[in-house]
């Protein structure tokens, strides 16, 4: 596995605890792994045999309903740990949304040196309540919500998750601007709405100006305090 060093995410993600010695033994039982867009890496109810940190890139998390469609249960964006950690079977499918890079390493593995070192085990602990929080937060964004408070609340989200170093995300006072890793059909898929309510939203949100949008793929967001007051 390339060095520790360069990466961008290491002092945002569950590495941040470790010291030097302890980031190399942590990198000598890791690998990069490269994802294209559509490409799974875990697998909902199969073993769960490895763990990984996002280095680049959006993934979502889905499950199967019992009439075989697909619920997406939760997107993960550079920095975040996804994979079960002492756990034998995984919950839920884990693929990529956009092109992207991964740590990834064996679960077994993980885990061992999670209980060697209590740093990394109090980080995964922090980790483990803050998706909770965010889980909570999903729960009443699908269940409770308006179409128009969905697609406001997605964006507020993509900015506090995107705005961090090494992203591309651009900040031009007064507008935000923010280009999409999604495409208008994987906000729909993400939000369980359909591609036409999503484009009908956004384009209301154009005309009240509270958002610009200067292509399919980038948003500007002109008044926020308007989308925050939209997101309910």
């Amino acid at each position: 596995m390339s060095t520790c060093d360069q990466c961008v995410v290491r002092n945002r993600s569950i590495c941040a605890a470790l010291d030097e010695n302890e980031i190399k033994l942590l990198n000598s039982i890791g690998r990069r792994r490269n994802l294209t867009a559509g490409e799974s890496l875990i697998w909902e109810g199969e073993d769960s045999v490895l763990v990984a940190n996002v280095i680049e890139g959006v993934l979502k998390l889905s499950t199967g309903t019992e009439d075989g469609h697909e619920q997406i249960v939760g997107v993960v964006y550079p920095s975040d740990f996804i994979g079960r950690p002492f756990g034998a079977t995984t919950g839920y499918g884990v693929t990529a949304l956009t092109d992207a890079r991964v740590c990834v390493f064996s679960r077994r593995d993980f885990d061992g040196f999670a209980r060697e070192h209590p740093s990394l085990g109090q980080k995964l602990l922090e980790r483990t309540l803050g998706e909770l929080d965010r889980t909570r937060r999903w729960m009443l964004l699908l269940g409770r919500k308006s179409a128009s408070e969905k697609v406001a609340s997605f964006l507020l989200e993509l900015m506090e998750r995107l705005v961090e170093p090494g992203c591309k995300v651009v900040f031009d006072q007064p507008s935000r601007q923010l280009e999409l890793p999604f495409s208008r059909q994987q906000i729909a898929d993400v939000l369980g709405l359909t591609i036409e309510t999503v484009s009908r939203q956004l384009t209301r949100l154009k005309v009240e100006g509270t958002i610009g949008l200067p292509s399919r793929r980038e948003v500007v967001i002109r008044n926020l305090d308007a989308l925050v007051a939209g997101a309910g």
